[in-house]
């Protein structure tokens, strides 16, 4: 099992995570790439900073959407889109080269991550970007998400995800951000939740039902509070459980 977080989201004097603290717990990064989140120095210093803890760098790239931090959904053209989604992937390939590692997979961001489980056209937007630039790279999306559904078929490695830190509806699509349930707190219930979600395939959802998900990756987020310690957390749980962590990478 995969375990990454969402880094490299500061912008200026504005701080977003824990980066460096987060890092020993992960196997992968999802490094934001200027678009929803961050800055040249910034990311330029994650890269430094997964590299020096092992691990694999993820381009995270989202809708043109500085003020919303990626969160709103942009209606913008396909081509376009794909576009924005080339430029995001060179900007840090540059960047993490610099650092001494390498690109080895793409994860959309917020409102894009949660569009393409069902919008073709941005679901494909997304594919032939990546496609475009480096068909050896893996996309990392939402299990039975379109995204995941074209990668394939274009001959693309699709990584099915789950989320520690993110509220379950009863179809395997997660909570809404506005609506109640949507984040979690508790390190040690997500720990217990991702424990079972790795030996037993299945995540609690907000009516109290029992979803399958089948993910070879979790993701606890960078800007949650407390995501350092839940980080760690699910890295000890999995780690007592046998279940062998490391990237998909």
């Amino acid at each position: 099992m995969d375990l990454n977080s969402d880094v490299g989201e500061s912008f200026g004097a504005w701080r977003m995570g824990d980066d460096a603290a987060i890092l020993a717990s992960l196997t992968s990064a999802n490094v934001a790439c200027g678009f929803h989140a961050g800055d040249p120095s910034g990311i330029a210093g994650t890269c430094r900073a997964a590299v020096a803890a092992g691990a694999s760098i993820g381009a995270h790239v989202g809708y043109r959407d500085l003020a919303g931090f990626g969160r709103r959904f942009v209606d913008c053209a396909e081509h376009e889109l794909a576009d924005d989604v080339v430029y995001q992937i060179g900007a840090l390939q540059a960047l993490a080269a610099r650092a001494g590692g390498r690109v080895a997979y793409v994860k959309p961001h917020g409102a894009l991550y949660n569009a393409i489980v069902r919008h073709e056209a941005h679901a494909r937007a997304v594919v032939d970007a990546v496609r475009s630039v480096d068909p050896g790279l893996a996309i990392v999306g939402l299990p039975g998400s379109v995204v995941l559904r074209l990668a394939e078929e274009r001959g693309i490695r699709g990584v099915r995800e789950a989320f520690a830190d993110r509220g379950y509806l009863p179809d395997g699509t997660l909570v809404p951000r506005s609506q109640e349930g949507a984040v979690l707190h508790d390190a040690r219930a997500v720990a217990e939740r991702m424990r079972r979600l790795a030996e037993e395939g299945v995540v609690r959802a907000v009516d109290g039902s029992d979803v399958a998900v089948d993910a070879e990756s979790i993701c606890v987020h960078g800007d949650t509070p407390g995501s350092v310690a839940m980080a760690r957390a699910v890295r000890e749980a999995l780690d007592g459980a046998g279940v062998r962590v490391r990237s998909f990478a």
